[in-house]
């Protein structure tokens, strides 16, 4: 127990120090990259305050002066880095907000659809990953990738808009886009679930093929252990490892990879908000936006690594 304990102290530090990597680099690169986009900062962020009509010369030097964006670049990002050592990560440039305060309502979106798209793609891949990897080469598997190959190449906005006409417009089961309750994540999931299910139906069927040929599987069998008791206590927790890797893969995805199907239900993630902060040139809400996914992929390695630990006792004297 003391070792397992002891290697878990060893995964928290690495993560840390991975994290702390993450948070200098993830910076930097977020504001060059806003630094080499063309135009005058200033004034897409006057006219993100007091609208276009509203915006003349005068209103974008009063913001740049209010900003400090007349600063050298290197005074600018090392203030930012400053505020970031004191884990404050500014306001807005277009809204005077507090980032942290529009982060975290935009992330509790995000991650929510992200939940919902998970969960959905586990309620079809883990039956037919199993069903397939117990019927290896069969018919059934056969169609399973024919099935898996076609829904992989349909894009998700082209399958959310089948959705959307299927069973909001025609069937009137649910609701067409936006967040009012929990009616509304029911469509956007499956979107993006049926796609991820594809590939990880795929996941799950290789592990237990993996997992039905090893030796220990047969020494199970050899030494009276009924199949059921075999499949149960054995080969679904030594395939539930790549999954659970996988899993994680697929969240660090969705997190970054919704803007698209957040754009056709009008979901109020964070991916759609990044999206309107560089067209913005909102500098702090960038940086804030891209620093937080960043420790989010942080946050998930971290999590796999633990969650791997508990499932297989090996991890555990690594």
């Amino acid at each position: 127990m003391a070792h397992y304990f002891k290697s878990v102290l060893t995964v928290l530090a690495a993560r840390g120090l991975q994290a702390i990597i993450v948070s200098v680099i993830v910076g930097i690169v977020s504001f060059a990259m806003m630094q080499a986009l063309p135009g005058d900062a200033a004034f897409r962020i006057a006219a993100g305050r007091y609208g276009y009509d509203m915006m003349d010369a005068a209103a974008a030097e009063a913001v740049r002066l209010e900003l400090g964006l007349d600063a050298p670049w290197f005074v600018q990002l090392w203030g930012w880095l400053g505020q970031l050592a004191q884990f404050d990560l500014g306001n807005s440039l277009v809204y005077g907000t507090p980032v942290v305060d529009e982060i975290a309502t935009q992330l509790g979106y995000s991650l929510l659809l992200a939940g919902g798209a998970v969960a959905a793609s586990l309620m079809i891949a883990l039956p037919v990953g199993i069903a397939t990897g117990l019927n290896p080469n069969s018919l059934l598997d056969r169609i399973c990738m024919g099935l898996s190959i076609f829904l992989r190449a349909v894009p998700a906005f082209a399958l959310g808009v089948v959705l959307v006409l299927i069973f909001a417009v025609q069937l009137k089961l649910f609701p067409v886009a936006g967040f009012r309750g929990i009616e509304n994540l029911i469509l956007p999931s499956f979107t993006l679930g049926i796609g991820l299910a594809a590939v990880s139906n795929r996941v799950v069927r290789d592990a237990v093929v993996d997992a039905m040929n090893s030796d220990w599987q047969l020494f199970a069998r050899t030494k009276g252990l009924s199949a059921r008791l075999t499949l149960t206590r054995h080969v679904l927790r030594n395939a539930a490892l790549p999954v659970v890797t996988y899993v994680g893969v697929q969240l660090a995805y969705l997190i970054e990879g919704v803007v698209i199907v957040e754009t056709v239900f009008a979901w109020p993630g964070i991916g759609h908000a990044l999206v309107h902060a560089i067209f913005g040139r909102d500098i702090a809400m960038v940086q804030g936006t891209a620093l937080t996914l960043g420790l989010l992929y942080v946050a998930l390695n971290l999590c796999v690594d633990l969650a791997c630990r508990g499932i297989d006792p090996r991890e555990r004297a690594l």
